[in-house]
């Protein structure tokens, strides 16, 4: 272990051989951020059970609404993305993310805001649903029960579902999404039933089984990803909107777990520029320097390359719910693999299970989920606490 500027501590080349230690994984985690993660299955369960207790069929009395305004950042600003994405492109109301405090000056009566924040004081969401009641739009508050949210909901009189915080908000990205999904369906713009909840629970459960510690590197998707990311400057792409939203989660992770910088972003986007990243100096160019007969799991130091992670829908989706055609892309995410695949970056490919979307996303987020803690570990780094996060929050309020 080293220290860096700041008191941070780590190292600096991962420890594979830490991830098969499943005593030594659980020192390293201190705050239990594998547990929490592992949760995932649970949070869907309990936040659904929660929303149902909520009178959510009070916000269909005045009809349609005009449009969707949810508004949180960072984990909670996520389950915008991921409402967007299951109600999909025939959606009949504009549903859009908020990340700032306040809502957009077009904002009225004709409209929803939800509000959504783990902690349940977070400025932005505390903004957006005071804004809200002042201008006569509907609301719906999520967050921590108790919490300052929760007052600004009773005194407007809104449905408020209580997420009772046991993890960081980031380990808490289902707890949060599913009563923003359950809103979104008493409004009549998703179609989430019950088997879609169920499914998708029993579905987390599963990868979470397979993602546990004490299952060995080779038969572990996520410790495998992480190893094949260690050292590595990732690039996630999604080849689905939906897909697409996973790549970004991914990204969101390795940031704050492993404190990886990374690149995320649609498959789509990334053929219109960003694909050339695969010629340049991290990517074909590096490569090409590479000696033929070395040990290819092996760097030798001779510098950082990209490693691209693609995220794969499948062709599971039905054709009438896509922004395109389901050929068109799987065709751009073969090219995109056989493009890294001449060039010699490294291509790890994740692919989308299930029948219902919200199943399919989450079988894209959680193995990549446990993926950035594993990578954090092996790097001797707490992903629960991100010091850099705490020191920027006091240096703002100073």
């Amino acid at each position: 272990m080293i220290d860096g500027t700041a008191g941070v501590s780590g190292r600096r080349d991962a420890d594979e051989t830490l991830l098969d230690d499943p005593q030594a994984l659980a020192e390293a985690d201190p705050g239990g951020m594998l547990r929490h993660t592992a949760s995932a299955g649970a949070q869907v369960r309990e936040s659904a059970a929660l929303a149902a207790e909520a009178n959510l069929a009070v916000l269909a009395d005045d009809g349609r609404p005009r449009a969707v305004v949810i508004a949180g950042i960072g984990t909670a600003g996520r389950t915008g993305d991921v409402l967007a994405t299951v109600a999909g492109p025939r959606c009949p109301v504009p549903i859009i993310g908020h990340r700032s405090a306040g809502v957009p000056g077009w904002v009225g009566a004709a409209d929803v805001v939800i509000a959504v924040s783990a902690s349940g004081r977070s400025p932005e969401a505390l903004g957006a649903a005071e804004a809200a009641h002042r201008r006569g739009a509907r609301l719906v508050a999520v967050g921590a029960p108790d919490s300052q949210l929760q007052s600004i909901a009773e005194q407007a009189r809104a449905p408020f579902i209580p997420v009772p915080r046991r993890a960081p908000a980031r380990a808490s990205l289902w707890a949060l999404t599913v009563p923003v999904l359950l809103a979104a369906r008493s409004l009549g713009l998703v179609k989430v039933n019950e088997a879609d909840l169920a499914e998708t629970a029993a579905r987390l459960d599963a990868d979470a089984d397979r993602c546990r510690s004490a299952a060995e590197s080779f038969v572990n998707p996520a410790k495998s990803l992480a190893l094949g990311l260690a050292g590595s400057i990732p690039i996630v792409w999604g080849s689905s909107p939906l897909a697409t939203v996973a790549a970004r989660r991914f990204g969101d992770t390795l940031s704050a777990n492993a404190r990886y910088p990374v690149v995320t972003g649609a498959l789509g986007e990334a053929g219109r520029g960003r694909v050339g990243l695969l010629d340049g100096v991290f990517g074909g160019l590096a490569e090409g320097e590479r000696d033929i007969f070395a040990d290819p799991t092996d760097d030798d130091g001779e510098g950082t390359r990209l490693r691209l992670v693609l995220l794969r829908d499948g062709g599971l989706n039905a054709e009438d719910d896509t922004d395109e055609p389901l050929a068109v892309e799987e065709r751009r995410a073969d090219a995109v693999q056989t493009l890294a695949e001449r060039r010699g970056v490294r291509c790890d490919v994740v692919t989308a299970e299930g029948g219902s979307a919200l199943e399919r996303l989450a079988s894209l987020i959680a193995v990549p989920d446990f993926a950035s803690i594993y990578l954090a570990l092996a790097h001797g780094l707490d992903p629960m606490a991100v010091p850099a996060i705490t020191e920027m929050k006091e240096l703002s309020n100073q």
